[in-house]
């Protein structure tokens, strides 16, 4: 039987948290299309610090997901998981299988981050099922608590605000104790202020500002994505949002890399 190695070295899996913390930047991937460990070797050739896996807007399964979040520890890198809406149940797996954190989406009240929390945390900080060994920390042997208290630790937890309700209620949702990272959805957000697309928009602006204002209050990170322009994005820096880069996904990645490669040939053979 292994013995457990208490100085054994492991990934720092929140060590992302403290570098968005101290204004250092993470360049991100969203994994939506991609369906094996391959889409992970080469975010890390070119540099990626973080993978994303979009569970909610895709028909890949947990199998899957957890394969590519192995890859990416066996790599050096954090993998996070975007979960189905309102599915907590899918979350104790995810981290099972070596996620390091989950992402939540449209969550609207300060109960559904709760509801988050809990499925994400051993007792006595949230429902998740116990067992013995976990990939993100080599199947090494640990005694119970000292495994309890470390994934608890560890597990970074992500709530999507996408609505006008989750921005109206954004300040009890931002007090939830373990609540690591409050993230605007532009895509939904803007859509349920009858704007679609339209980040720069007054009224998502505003949202944007009660937000940042809401994690500096409860000590949490704020962090968006879908923004493009990069002026923009530095705007929202300065008003208190982590700088956690949206590199893309890999649905756009490809469909802009076949567009230029299309209009290249075009252009080159004059067609």
């Amino acid at each position: 039987m292994a013995r457990y190695n208490p100085h054994r070295e492991v990934l720092p899996i929140r060590s992302v948290v403290a570098r968005l913390a101290a204004g250092e930047p993470i360049i991100q991937l969203g994994i939506r299309n991609a369906r094996t460990p391959e889409i992970v070797r080469m975010a890390s050739g070119s540099g990626y610090d973080l993978i994303w896996v979009d569970l909610e807007h895709s028909s890949m399964s947990v199998d899957c997901a957890a394969q590519l979040a192995a890859t990416a520890t066996d790599l050096g890198m954090i993998s996070w998981v975007r979960v189905p809406e309102r599915e907590y149940g899918v979350i104790g797996r995810l981290l099972d299988c070596g996620a390091n954190g989950i992402i939540s989406p449209k969550i609207e009240t300060a109960e559904e981050a709760l509801n988050a929390v809990a499925a994400c945390r051993f007792p006595p900080l949230g429902q998740r099922s116990a067992l013995t060994l976990l990939p993100q920390y080599g199947y090494v042997r640990m005694p119970a608590a000292d495994l309890t208290r470390r994934a608890n630790e560890d597990v970074v937890l992500q709530v999507l605000l996408e609505s006008r309700k989750g921005i109206e209620n954004v300040d009890k949702i931002a007090a939830v104790d373990g609540v690591d990272i409050l993230g605007i959805g532009t895509n939904d957000l803007t859509a349920d202020f009858g704007c679609p697309g339209e980040v720069g928009s007054p009224e998502v602006m505003a949202a944007c500002r009660s937000v940042a204002e809401a994690a500096r209050r409860h000590g949490k990170l704020a962090v968006i994505g879908g923004v493009g322009d990069p002026q923009h994005w530095r705007d929202l820096l300065d008003i208190g949002f982590a700088p956690l880069v949206f590199a893309g996904i890999d649905t756009d990645v490809i469909a802009t890399a076949l567009d230029q490669r299309a209009a290249d040939w075009r252009a080159r053979f004059g067609l």
